[in-house]
Formats: structure tokens, sequence, C-alpha cells
């Protein structure tokens, strides 16, 4: 099942700066094949269900691996049945869209 997922890693017990704890987790995301696009909080990916959550679970280990003693995220999950796949960028483009016959009006 094709899915769109958004996610937000946060490591726990460390320091106030995560920086390289997220770096780790989008070296983990781009070594997954997947597409991705990562924000200022968080992370949004696509793929097959359960590649998207083999994805957050390596995130978790590679975070707990640098020694991270608690992770925490928090997952918003989509799927559609409805349509032919929509990718991330299709989702946006509708928006856009929308928006630009606002601005033309």
């Amino acid at each position: 099942m094709h899915t769109i997922a958004d996610f937000c890693v946060i490591p726990m017990g460390v320091t106030a700066s995560v920086s390289e704890y997220i770096a780790e987790c989008q070296r983990v995301i781009e070594k997954s094949g997947l597409k991705f696009s990562m924000h200022s909080y968080g992370t949004n990916i696509e793929g097959d269900w359960d590649a998207v959550c083999r994805v957050m679970k390596e995130c978790h280990e590679a975070v707990h691996a640098m020694g991270c003693p608690r992770v925490s995220t928090s997952i918003r999950i989509g799927t559609r049945t409805d349509k032919a796949e929509q990718n991330m960028e299709d989702k946006v483009k509708v928006v856009q869209e929308i928006l630009a016959k606002d601005r033309a009006a």
C-alpha cells in the first residue's frame, strides 16, 4: 500500500541541540532509497507501507546506537484507495493551483 508519512524523531535525555541525531536519521532515510523531504520539524517520506515503517524503526535504532537513551517519535500516516497513487509533490501542487487561482482573480 502506497504511504506518505510525516514524522519527527525526538531524541531525549541528550543535549539541547539534537542536530547530529537528526543528521544520522537523514543518512538512514537517504540509504533507504525512498522519496523524502526534510523540513524544519520533521521529514515527509513516501513509499510502500512496510518500507516507510521500517525506515522509521531504523531511525530509532540509529539514534539509540549514538548513545541516546530515549527516543520519541510523532507520526502522521496517510494512505488512499480512492485515487491512483498520489505523491508528495502532487498533494502540494493541488493546493498551489488553488492559491494561484485566488491570486489571478
